[in-house]
């Protein structure tokens, strides 16, 4: 039932007391506006790393081979590793039931590249038809390089929508251009986008034509695959994982590599890489929730602080009150109303304010690993909620005080 006279008891309060007030609510405002913008950043952590993984397929592995830094076996440490055909063909046919897609790839170099008359400074690269899937690459013109590329070694070429900005925006499409790569014609049949645009100044050719016509022999840079995806994300790590330690054992076996040896060959997993970053951004998000609620709790304790000043200052007027027959629960109710006005009311301010500088700078924000911070409306709404139930409680110990108020003495208090 609606009270105009509790109403404007509450608001006669506030106006007597408006420093006091002000003071008290944007100590909880800025409680729930700080929790809010760090519950935010957590998130546009988590988004900004899911964005850096989208750059390659989620499930990807990839092997990179270093430098030997242990003896092993009567080798002298210090040994180059270089990956072959064999070494990728093998380990395709080991692992075949636990791979999605494969490639191999070269970095062809040495070479010159020129479309017309202008030099093109943009790497080339072999690849593999399935390397598209695996770099997770979309097409934007044409097509990507295909298993008849690789088994007639084609002179095709794929390239990067950067590429076709800064080099064909004369023409309608690149596709069925010829760009010459050291003197030799590869027809464009394809143009790809990805996310960064260094990741667009790249040239694909077939990995088959690289090492046959540039001289690549039977060497290989690295090799990639993917695994089949699994809906359970710590199965789908398990799996990874099992996968690279396999993976990196038969490059160890095949090249004479001492077990400990982490410098001799690199395997790199999409999904543990993942999971490192998610456990990283989950325990960052549990210390903002630390510290925010922190803050929450100092202004409820603020609030109640301020509801037992309150009360001493109305304990003659508590003390009429009762001596004309006024209930405890009305007493109560008086004290915990202004309580829960004056939180609810804060808590409402700080939400929505916090809320608006995400909605309006969150989408511009650009810094590494974060990513359009943002919170949800449910969580935050409901933080507000839980703020107002402890506004309710930091009030009810002063109020119950003030029911308990005796009569005689509240009118001897000066």
């Amino acid at each position: 039932m609606f009270d105009i006279e509790r109403w404007q008891e509450i608001f006669d309060t506030i106006r007597k007391n408006k420093l006091r007030t002000f003071l008290t609510g944007l100590s909880v405002a800025s409680g729930i506006f700080i929790l809010v913008i760090l519950l935010g950043f957590g998130q546009g952590m988590r988004n900004g790393i899911e964005n850096e993984f989208k750059q390659d397929a989620s499930t990807s592995v990839w092997v990179w081979p270093g430098v030997t830094s242990k003896e092993y076996k009567g080798l002298n440490p210090g040994r180059r590793i270089q990956l072959v055909n064999e070494n990728f063909e093998k380990a395709s046919t080991m692992f075949n039931d636990d791979i999605e897609y494969e490639s191999a790839r070269i970095f062809v170099g040495g070479v010159s590249v020129n479309y017309g008359k202008e030099a093109l400074i943009y790497g080339v690269q072999g690849v593999g038809s399935d390397f598209q899937f695996i770099d997770n690459a979309s097409m934007a013109e044409g097509r990507f390089i295909n298993y008849q590329d690789e088994v007639s070694t084609g002179k095709v070429a794929i390239i990067g929508n950067k590429i076709k900005k800064d080099v064909f925006n004369e023409v309608d499409s690149p596709i069925g251009e010829f760009i010459d790569i050291s003197g030799i014609p590869f027809k464009i049949v394809g143009v790809f986008d990805e996310m960064e645009d260094r990741e667009e100044e790249r040239i694909y050719i077939p990995i088959t034509t690289a090492q046959r016509v540039f001289n690549g022999g039977n060497r290989v840079s690295n090799m990639s695959y993917t695994l089949p995806p699994v809906e359970n994300f710590d199965e789908a790590v398990a799996q990874s994982i099992t996968f690279k330690n396999n993976l990196r054992q038969y490059i160890q076996q095949a090249h004479t590599i001492a077990p400990d040896d982490t410098g001799a060959v690199d395997v790199w997993s999409a999904l543990e890489e993942a999971k490192r970053y998610y456990g990283l951004t989950n325990n960052i998000k549990l210390f903002f929730w630390f510290v925010g609620i922190c803050t929450i709790i100092a202004g409820v304790v603020g609030v109640s602080n301020i509801m037992l000043i309150v009360v001493k200052e109305r304990t003659r007027e508590i003390g009429i009150r009762k001596a004309l027959g006024a209930k405890p629960w009305s007493i109560i109710a008086m004290i915990l109303h202004e309580s829960i006005f004056v939180t609810a009311i804060s808590g409402f301010t700080g939400l929505i304010f916090s809320m608006a500088l995400l909605e309006l700078v969150g989408p511009h924000i650009e810094v590494d690993y974060v990513m359009n911070p943002s919170v949800n409306f449910n969580v935050a709404f409901s933080t507000v909620l839980v703020l107002i139930f402890a506004g309710t409680l930091a009030g009810f110990v002063p109020a119950w005080r003030a029911a308990r108020v005796q009569v005689i003495e509240s009118l001897r208090d000066e």
